[in-house]
């Protein structure tokens, strides 16, 4: 039997209206969230056209192989930053004409397949065996309407397709318990040496991956208690009686990570040569939801574990990437620059209680957020309902680091990303390591030198 997704009734009706206005087709991303038993999808939006790419798509001829993976990679990427903790790009959707529509049956198929692995590249953390590996690919028909949804095993690269339920139900997620979290962040990552060839970037991935892993298994508190993992997240709380009466459940999330060190776990101090260091340092505010069907506290730990990753990263890529756009060349100080980086911006979905986010530069104004959210989205927000969730942070960047970064790519042929919008505190600090070095050094010396005269 193959799985059931339970999908809001706004998102039914955003489909039905998109015209294909004479094009071939139309394609754009599922969003929700994933549970062991069934898919919640709370969201579509199509991927904006290629300007270069409208004649393509309006020639009578146009044929699947028009379906461009890269352009549709690049969306899932750019979304994939302004969702919160606990959800995730579900799938892909297209929409064709009646006599095309076995024509592009492949062309979903690549399009889940890239889509996933472009998104998973960046991630600081995995997916756990038990989670659920299906993506859904769904074909609607301009004419009649009619949906095909089938899913693919995005684990097995040869996984043929298995037919899914489509249900629509109305309020999906107007009641969907949230978690928030304010995390301090003060990771130094020093640059050794040895990877001076490494880009800014690539050092700074390193270093986040190990901070990753004591966020993974650091302790996490559930308004000041730690509950056990298979506890219902909701247990004790007051439910609500008929659909006239919608209660929203907010968790306040502390993360500990102090208690990660015991007999069994201890760090071995070493000295190396560096050419400098980074150290991220701020505030960031975390978001994270889960469904309102028996949600256990471990989904509610992993939604918030997973948002503080993704934030951080995405505040260092979107960083390196406006260097890269903003590099001045006649600078008269290339040692050091000082930037003022934006913070996040939570805004709400119409109907929803799930809030999603973007990162907005201090000269920034809202009707840009607004412009973001129309084109990524293709939801129209409201300015009055912005909430800025954090203060300005400021980045002290030293020449001493190579300043090339790769835009989030490690693969040389991959194209840079537009920029986004961040706020964590980045400094490079020179030549720590070479410090370290030469006073550890001197103080050996000293200590020989007085053992052999005694």
């Amino acid at each position: 039997m193959g799985r059931t997704y339970i999908v809001e009734e706004a998102v039914g009706q955003y489909l039905s209206n998109l015209d294909l206005q004479g094009k071939t087709f139309v394609s754009g991303l599922l969003i929700g969230q994933c549970s062991s038993q069934k898919d919640y999808v709370i969201l579509a939006t199509r991927t904006p056209p290629k300007e270069e790419q409208n004649e393509n798509l309006n020639h009578p001829r146009a044929k699947p192989d028009n379906v461009d993976e890269e352009w549709t990679s690049e969306h899932a990427n750019q979304v994939s930053r302004m969702l919160p903790g606990g959800l995730i790009i579900l799938g892909v959707f297209i929409i064709t004409t009646l006599e095309l529509a076995n024509d592009f049956q492949s062309a979903l198929r690549r399009l889940v397949f890239a889509v996933e692995k472009s998104v998973n590249k960046k991630r600081l953390w995995s997916f756990t065996e038990d989670e659920v590996s299906e993506r859904v690919a769904l074909h609607i028909c301009s004419s009649t309407k009619k949906i095909l949804c089938r899913t693919f095993d995005v684990c097995d690269p040869k996984s043929s397709a298995r037919p899914a339920d489509w249900k629509y139900q109305n309020g999906l997620s107007t009641s969907w318990p949230s978690l928030q979290s304010t995390v301090h962040i003060n990771i130094h990552i020093p640059l050794s040496t040895t990877t001076v060839s490494y880009s800014l970037e690539k050092n700074t991935k390193n270093g986040l991956t190990r901070w990753a892993k004591q966020i993974e298994n650091g302790v996490f508190l559930i308004n000041g208690q730690v509950k056990d993992e298979d506890c219902d997240l909701l247990e004790g709380q007051k439910k609500s009686r008929g659909s006239a009466q919608v209660i929203h459940h907010s968790f306040d999330v502390k993360v500990l990570t102090q208690l990660l060190l015991n007999s069994d776990q201890r760090s071995t101090a070493t000295v190396q040569i560096c050419s400098g260091s980074i150290n991220l340092k701020g505030t960031v505010k975390c978001r994270a939801y889960v469904h309102s069907s028996k949600p256990k506290v471990k989904d509610a730990v992993q939604a918030i574990k997973r948002d503080i990753l993704n934030t951080v990263a995405d505040r260092c890529e979107i960083l390196f990437e406006e260097l890269l756009l903003n590099e001045n060349p006649g600078k008269k100080d290339p040692g050091k620059e000082l930037h003022i980086l934006p913070h996040r911006v939570f805004v709400p979905i119409p109907g929803s209680a799930v809030m999603f986010s973007d990162y907005k530069f201090g000269d920034e104004l809202a009707e840009e957020i607004r412009d973001h959210f129309i084109e990524l989205l293709d939801q129209r927000i409201q300015l009055e309902h912005l909430e800025v969730a954090e203060e300005i942070n400021t980045a002290c960047v030293s020449s001493s680091v190579d300043r090339q970064p790769s835009l989030g790519n490690t693969d040389e042929d991959e194209q840079p990303t537009q920029p986004m919008k961040t706020a964590v505190v980045l400094k490079i600090q020179q030549n720590i390591g070479v410090i370290t070095a030469f006073v550890v050094a001197v103080l050996a010396a000293g200590i020989s030198f007085h053992y052999f005269s005694d």
